[in-house]
Formats: C-alpha cells, structure tokens, sequence
C-alpha cells in the first residue's frame, strides 16, 4: 500500500513560537494536535510527503507542482525571518504525477511556477513534523479554479503515481477552515462561517468524504474557508480505501476554524469511490434538468453538445416559438458546473437576425471561447447547467433608487469602455456590488464617474 497515512490540518503562523511569541498558548489544542501528528508521521517513515496548498501559485484551470529539486522559506512575511524550512522535492514522483495527468489530458503539471520559494501552508506542517522526522522527499500541490470532482481526480493521481513507484507517501491537506467567525475576526462574521465549521468537521471526523460534494459554491464562499479543496484532493487520495478516521481537534479562537484529522488506510473498498457515487447522482439529475428544460435552454443546450462532440454549428429549428425566431435581443448563455461558474459570453444588443441564432452562437462561444475558461470538453457536458438571458431594451437611469441588483442588470460606461452584469446574481446582494463588479469588468477606476444604465431580463433555466 503506497499511501500509508493521510492527514488534515491548518496553517496559523501563530502557532510557531517565533511567531505566535506567546499567542500561540490561545491555540494550544491544535498545536497539541500538531504534535501528535507529527509523531504519527515519524512512525508511518514515509518515503514522501505530499501537500495540497492553498498559498502556492492557483491557476482557475491548472492544478502547479512545484518543479525542480528543492525549495526553502521563512516567515517573513510574518515579521520573522529567522526560522527557515527546506526541503527537497521528489522529483521522480513529481514527475510521475504529471505524466499521468498529461497523457489523459488532466490540467495538472510542473508549467507556470511564479514563486519557487515554499508558502506557509507548506511550511508549518513540516516545521512540526520536522521535529520528529527529516528523511523524507516532497510534492508540493497547488489548488485551482476548477470543479471539486477535479480536485478528488488530482489526488487519483497521485494514488495511482505513488502506488506506481511503490513510494511510501503521506498526504497533508494543508487547510484553515472558515475565516468568518467571529466579529473581530479578519473577514468578520457571516453565519455560514460556523455552520461550515460543523458540518466539515463533522464530515471529517468521520471520514464521510462523500459529504465534501455536498457544499455548493455560494456556501462555501460565504462562509469564507481556505481548505475545502485540499480536503477534496485528499479524499480523492483515499479513493475506493477504508480508513480509521479520528478528530483530533477543533478551535477558533481568532475567528478562524483550525480543525486536525487523521486518516489511517485499512485496505479497499469500492463503496468508498465517492466521486463515482456523486457522478452517477449528477447524470440522475441532468436527465432531470433535460426533462424540464424550456425550448430557450434546450436550444443552448443543444448547440454547445452540437460544436463540442462534432465541431458544427446548428442551424435553426423551424418548430420554435415565435419569440425565437421573430424576435431579435442581447442574449446571454451561462454555464455553471457543479456550481461554478464555467462559460459565459452574451450580446447587449441584438448581432443576429433571430433570438434563436443569438443563442446557438453565444452557446458555442460560452463553452468554447471564454477567454477566462479552458474549451468545455464532451465528458463534462451532461454535467453542466444551463441559463439562457433574454435582455430587454437598456434605460438610463438618473438616481440610484431606480436600481435594484435584483431585478435589473447594469451597464457601465465611461467614454469607450463598458461593462455589463446581469441581474440576480449569486453572491451579488446591493447595488453597490454590482456596480463595482461591473466597473471592473470595463476597466473602470473605483472612484470614475460611470453612465448607468439598467435593464431587466427573462431568464430560462
């Protein structure tokens, strides 16, 4: 078994004592647990210490290994510079892991490395293991923009690349959990800030991974955490294994959740492939969605399924609706995936002759030409969601008590640059907001003057 041992655990500085000088006592439960952790380590002898980091390089779609043969950091960026890690990379693992990656055409590799030296996510798991154990290698992993299933599919590489190499590998899931607990806290407090704390930990603690799907992504970003992801790459790490899972232990004194976990491998076992089990759910639920689409989805739908499976563009259907083939509007087509957002290209103002031919080609151009999102490939498309806006005509507004983030969307302007953002918008509650986003998206300076103008929408999902 080339995956001996798995661990979660979080990354306040303060914890080490240059740091925390005397702070760190607040948090003595979880440098306790780090303690454990680290003899538990020094008693598994591994080979090589794989970390998923939240502070390294993130690509929205990229999963960076850290290349070359060694790094080193500090604290510095923490007023202490004296204390320094390093540590030598596994190279041969490393490599492994990209390959594998590569020849299935999985965005993960060594390419686009901005800072060579190790992040603190990194290093304060090895400052406490070092303590006990030094003869080992290391694989440094980023986390990235794309879907959870994506991250349990990294850490099924690195599975299959240390069962590979029959290398002796430990997995930390370097995370804090949420930053929102508190008043005083450094993101304030947002109620889905504890009520992550407790269901993560409950899922945790148990090793239930097949709850780590269930946190959609408006949640997760309310609730201000840092280590989901890493616990996703973790669990696909221990796919198809049962594991003796124990809570070691849980605080939050500074308003951010610091939670310790062990996993300990027991052997297979095929009811615990839980990216399958929620894959199979998704393909339930997109039979669901087909079932009840609208004639606007479907035609979207349709297009993109279309130009991704055989390279072509629909034409028209002659037996759609007189809205769709007599009207002329500004459409915008929004893919989601898994709640993320992963394409979305619309017009303002009508470029075709038809409502239908705005949408098969803004479809085509949201899954394939999204400048900010890799092309939608054929086995992802029965997982995607599917929202087709229909805009109506734009208004100057002259006050903003005409606007309403809710019902009408904005544009922007300030003489040749504009931006637009829909209405009703998950995560975008005042209109304060949405100007600002939408001032971003044209370029626009926070504090320039704008042309607003707002419009409503009929939305089909």
């Amino acid at each position: 078994m080339a995956v001996i041992g798995a661990f979660m655990v979080p990354h306040p500085p303060l914890i080490i004592p240059s740091v925390g000088r005397g702070n760190e006592q607040a948090v003595q439960k979880t440098v306790q647990a780090y303690k454990e952790v680290a003899e538990r380590v020094a008693g598994m002898a591994p080979e090589t210490i794989v970390i998923a980091t939240p502070h390294s390089v993130m690509y929205t779609d990229y999963f960076h290994i850290s290349p070359g043969t060694e790094a080193q950091g500090d604290f510095g960026q923490f007023g202490e510079s004296s204390t320094r890690i390093h540590t030598v990379y596994d190279r041969e693992l490393t490599d492994t892991i990209s390959g594998l990656a590569v020849k299935d055409g999985f965005m993960a590799g060594t390419d686009g490395e901005q800072e060579a030296q190790l992040d603190h996510a990194t290093m304060i798991p090895l400052y406490f293991i070092n303590q006990r154990y030094k003869d080992y290698e290391t694989v440094r992993i980023s986390l990235s923009g794309l879907s959870l299933t994506d991250h349990y599919t990294m850490g099924q590489y690195v599975r299959k690349a240390a069962s590979q190499l029959g290398r002796k590998t430990v997995f930390i899931a370097s995370g804090d959990l949420s930053h929102r607990l508190l008043d005083d806290g450094p993101y304030g407090f947002c109620k889905e800030g504890p009520a992550y704390d407790q269901k993560i930990m409950e899922a945790m603690g148990g090793g239930d991974f097949q709850r780590l799907f269930e946190f959609d992504e408006e949640f997760l970003e309310k609730a201000g955490e840092c280590g989901h992801r890493s616990f996703t790459i973790m669990a696909g790490v221990l796919d198809g294994m049962d594991v003796k899972a124990e809570r070691l232990s849980y605080e939050g004194p500074f308003g951010v959740g610091y939670g310790v976990c062990t996993y300990e491998p027991l052997g297979e076992n095929p009811e615990r492939k839980f990216k399958d089990k929620y894959l199979e759910k998704q393909q339930k639920k997109a039979e669901q969605r087909r079932a009840r689409e609208d004639s606007f989805v479907r035609l979207a739908r349709l297009s993109l399924e279309s130009y991704v499976k055989n390279g072509t563009v629909i034409g028209v259907p002659k037996d759609l609706s007189h809205d769709l083939l007599k009207e002329r509007a500004g459409v915008f087509v929004s893919l989601k995936k898994e709640g993320r957002l992963r394409g979305c290209i619309g017009t303002i103002c009508a470029t075709k002759s038809t409502v239908a031919e705005e949408i098969i080609w803004n479809a085509v151009s949201a899954g394939a030409r999204d400048p900010r999102f890799s092309p939608v490939k054929a086995e992802e498309l029965y997982q995607l969601e599917y929202s087709v806006d229909v805009l109506g005509k734009t208004q100057k507004i002259t006050s903003f008590e005409e606007l309403d983030a809710k019902k009408y969307g904005i544009i922007v302007s300030r003489g040749g640059r504009r931006g637009l953002l829909l209405p009703n918008l998950s995560g975008v509650d005042t209109v304060e907001e949405q100007i600002e986003i939408a001032k971003q998206k044209a370029g626009i300076g926070e504090e320039e003057s704008v042309q607003i103008e707002r419009f409503e929408v009929i939305r089909h999902r």
